[in-house]
């Protein structure tokens, strides 16, 4: 049941995801009435579709990695694992149903926030209407988030198709896999699946696999991929979708491909329609989604918005971030700025890629010279011990100092190891910071000292060493 609203909310939130339940609960907890307005499910993409039901299926795809390189740490014995895909979904599920009370109605009514469920849209610039109620607000934050894209390819929708909001429902695995899209989701659940024991065929309409990210890692993930049997297609464009019986065939125009299931992983579209957003005055763009300023704010200047459905940062821990400027400016006649954060991202394949900042693509398009150092995990002594050498870490720095503007990382621990990355650039300490900082040993992390050492060895220039040279010959 919708409660009774209130006469006026400091702030309204539509929108029940990672953006919208941070907003709600940080306005609550610091004495704001707020309402929540959810149209589904709280949670949003990141609890049902997203994060927490992907990673549980990863935990698996990890593990069985461990077990087939097991002969290689010297077990014996060990044979080919074998996959129970109705546990691993079960377990899956059971694990999401263990995290979702974090982010249930009946947590957030507890905190002082009116939840109300259903769809919500603007009536007024000052009026959002749900339920047969109308809440009439000081402020609001949009936070609605996005939904898969769909390709508009002929015959897909009679043939049927999978996405993110569908795939974790499956209990029996897919003999033939086919995967439209080689970004992040894509590439995640080609490696899941194809451990599993599905037949993956991953589709990429560009030359490369996750275009976004630096070329190097994105071709090392592709080779971690194909040695895992997952079949990549670079340049296919798919034109027509077909059926026959429970099989799906695709034409393309690197010839037909016959599969058992068809998962769409084509981007991201921003869910803004039935929202009145002209009613609000709020401006919006089909693709961008919400428009709004550095600091959040819409063309409304009563109204925000938060994560996904404003920003082309599409990761939880960014829409956590963007709320908590969206309260700060909303609330309290902030000046905090989007701009201003510094967002890593990671991809969760075995090994992962994580990055922040800059690649070199996105230097020279800016027109900053940079020098870049690499260190191999080949030489760095635990990941030698742990068998997982064959990744890099890549620094960028402006040129002539030791600003750090950029880095990625590719190992089985990068996520974890982007967040040292992360604080240096955010608190303006430069490489040779890193150098300085001692890391426990063995640690895979010491490749981000072993790169402030090499900036520290181009230091030593030979008007240097000739100066250092006159000094121990005098001291000698």
């Amino acid at each position: 049941m919708n409660p009774q609203p209130k006469p006026r909310y400091n702030l309204v939130v539509i929108g029940g995801g990672t953006a919208g339940l941070v907003s709600a609960a940080g306005a609550a907890g610091l004495g704001a009435s707020v309402a929540l307005i959810e149209s589904h499910r709280l949670g949003g993409d990141c609890l049902n579709f997203g994060c927490v039901p992907s990673k549980a299926l990863l935990r698996t795809a990890r593990a069985i990695g461990d077990v087939r390189a097991a002969r290689e740490v010297g077990i014996t014995g060990v044979g080919e694992p074998r996959v129970d895909f109705a546990a691993v979904m079960e377990r899956m599920r059971r694990l999401r149903a263990d995290i979702s009370p974090n982010d249930s109605v009946e947590r957030f009514r507890g905190l002082g926030v009116d939840v109300f469920l259903g769809h919500a849209r603007f009536v007024a610039p000052d009026r959002v209407a749900v339920g047969g109620h109308t809440l009439n607000f000081r402020r609001a934050i949009i936070a609605t988030g996005t939904r898969p894209s769909v390709p508009d390819i002929p015959g897909l929708s009679a043939a049927g198709y999978l996405t993110n909001e569908s795939i974790f429902s499956l209990t029996t695995l897919p003999a033939r896999l086919a995967i439209l899209g080689a970004g992040p989701i894509g590439c995640e659940l080609a490696q899941a699946f194809a451990r599993f024991g599905s037949r993956v065929t991953l589709l990429c309409k560009h030359d490369t696999i996750l275009p976004h990210e630096d070329r190097q890692a994105g071709q090392h993930i592709a080779s971690v991929l194909q040695n895992d049997g997952v079949e990549i297609r670079y340049a296919t464009r798919t034109t027509k979708v077909e059926t026959r019986s429970d099989v799906r065939i695709l034409t393309t125009n690197a010839g037909a491909l016959e599969v058992d299931a068809l998962l769409v992983a084509a981007g991201r579209t921003p869910i803004i329609d039935e929202l009145g957003l002209e009613v609000a005055g709020v401006e919006s763009d089909p693709k961008l989604g919400v428009i709004v300023n550095d600091r959040l704010q819409t063309s409304n200047s009563s109204i925000f918005a938060a994560g996904d459905v404003c920003s082309h940062y599409k990761f939880t821990h960014a829409a956590d971030a963007y709320a908590r400027i969206a309260i700060r400016n909303a609330l309290f006649f902030g000046r905090a700025k989007a701009s201003r954060l510094v967002i890593p991202r990671c991809l969760y394949t075995d090994p992962e890629l994580a990055h922040v900042g800059w690649t070199e693509e996105d230097a020279a398009q800016a027109g900053v010279p940079i020098d870049t150092y690499v260190m191999d995990f080949a030489h760095v002594d635990r990941a030698l011990l742990d068998g997982e050498a064959s990744g890099f870490a890549k620094l960028h720095v402006k040129r002539g100092t030791d600003r750090i503007v950029g880095g990625t990382i590719v190992a089985r621990h990068a996520g974890e190891m982007i967040g040292e990355l992360t604080l240096a650039m955010t608190a303006g300490m430069g490489l040779a910071a890193l150098a300085d900082t001692i890391h426990p040993y063995p640690t895979q992390v010491e490749a981000l000292k072993k790169l402030g050492d090499a900036y520290n060895r181009t230091r030593l220039t030979p008007v240097v060493r000739w100066l250092f040279g006159k000094w121990f010959s005098w001291n000698a």
